[in-house]
């Protein structure tokens, strides 16, 4: 999902056809982009009104939103004629979804504390339909503890979505976290959250009659019986694509390490503790299994001989030395069946050389597909509840932009299915 492609607004079929989007603008230089994302979204099908700030003002005319959206610009909260036809009760009714892009720190303060002192503010605590926040600031006010203790406040008490923000240079000269995210990857989240609502109410069942084996979260590999080795990882981004794949209509079962996770509805959850026993269980329910999907972290080794008494620190010792053997690759083991193999999707966490290092796993393991991301990221990395992927698989590759853990496997469960069936 690289490029949006571009339709007739008049055609039904649109993804986002009769998708009401409210873009509220505050002040900030990136508001110049957001055009692009109005018309974009139009591009798609959506109706979109645009509120602003009087900030927001200051960077872009309010003319020029008009224009791309073929509606109204609003900005005054106490405007007879707004109030006359569409006031802010009626754009708050009005929104299947609002995105404010940018948004600014002061936007951001002011929303987490419920304050309706401008249009913008008062029709997010009017409103009903979910809402994001799109940060763009200098680097410093981003990494600030009031504002992020701020979009803390809004994600935890208000269940605001968070998109991005990017790492790079900012018109003040300063390089780092704080960009605003392109309009192409703001538009794909809006994608993913329409089609993540309609999978919640009403879900299509275009998985139904497929069986689905996942693992997922991370494996505890004993040195005696108090200490073990393990990683970071959550298994968030599992147990969603579980979800997910159980809500179109799979038949999933999810062998998962310790993880204090809820199963989802419909999954058959099975649980272990090791690389070994995670092994066995794969190797026991892989028949039959049309598509298997590993994005456990298992450990790369383990101890050779495990304690049975808790190891002591012994007077005088400042080293211990343990012997560590290879476990089995579980993921190789599956892409190598040779018979009745099942279409395999892998996942290469890593922190450096990404993309060669996903590709020579996508060979060398003999996967149908393998999703790389960056785990040196801390807001997409282990224990995040969001996540971005690059997909590779034979000479094509896609990528899916930072998102909440369930959009992006619903936009990687679509593209799975699309590939499945064409191999």
């Amino acid at each position: 999902m690289n490029e949006i492609t571009q339709h007739n607004a008049n055609n039904s079929g649109l993804p986002l056809a009769d998708f009401n989007c409210l873009i509220g603008i505050t002040g900030g230089i990136a508001a110049y982009k957001i055009p692009e994302v109005v018309r974009r979204l139009k591009d798609q099908g959506a109706n979109v009104r645009v509120v602003m700030t009087k900030g927001a003002e200051a960077f872009i005319t309010p003319l020029t939103l008009q224009a791309v959206s073929g509606n109204p610009v609003s900005i005054d909260l106490l405007d007879p004629q707004a109030e006359a036809a569409m006031g802010h009760i009626e754009l708050a009714k009005w929104a299947d979804l609002v995105v404010i892009a940018p948004a600014s720190a002061d936007f951001i303060g002011r929303m987490s504390a419920g304050l309706a002192n401008d249009l913008l503010t008062t029709l997010c605590l009017a409103t009903s339909a979910p809402i994001a926040i799109v940060p763009a600031m200098n680097q410093q006010m981003y990494a600030s503890k009031l504002v992020q203790s701020n979009i803390q406040r809004l994600k935890e008490v208000a269940e605001v979505d968070v998109w991005g923000p990017d790492s790079g240079a900012q018109a003040c000269g300063d390089v780092g976290m704080g960009r605003m995210i392109a309009p192409d990857e703001i538009v794909n989240f809006i994608l993913n959250a329409k089609a993540s609502n309609e999978y919640m109410e009403n879900p299509i069942q275009d998985f139904a009659g497929l069986s689905i084996l996942l693992t997922a979260g991370p494996t505890r590999e004993s040195i005696d019986p108090v200490r073990y080795i393990t990683n970071h990882s959550s298994g968030k981004m599992g147990f969603a694509l579980a979800e997910i794949a159980a809500k179109r209509g799979a038949t999933v079962t999810l062998i998962t390490g310790p993880v204090n996770l809820s199963t989802p509805d419909r999954v058959k959850r099975i649980d272990v503790q090791s690389a070994e026993e995670m092994f066995t269980a794969v190797k026991a329910n892989l028949d039959g299994q049309d598509i298997f999907i590993g994005t456990a972290a298992v450990a790369d080794y383990r101890v050779d001989t495990i304690s049975q008494q808790k190891l002591k620190k012994q007077p005088g010792q400042s080293m211990l030395n343990l012997t560590l053997v290879q476990n089995p690759d579980i993921i190789r083991y599956v892409g190598h069946v040779a018979q009745n193999r099942p279409f395999v999707i892998g996942f290469a966490a890593e922190t450096e050389n990404i993309q060669q290092y996903a590709l020579n796993k996508l060979v060398t393991k003999k996967l149908d597909m393998i999703c790389a991301n960056d785990v040196s990221q801390s807001h997409i990395g282990f224990n995040s509840d969001e996540n971005a992927l690059t997909v590779y698989w034979d000479n094509s590759q896609a990528h899916i932009p930072i998102a909440p853990k369930q959009a992006v496997a619903n936009e990687l469960m679509t593209l799975i299915l699309r590939q499945f069936h064409a191999s």
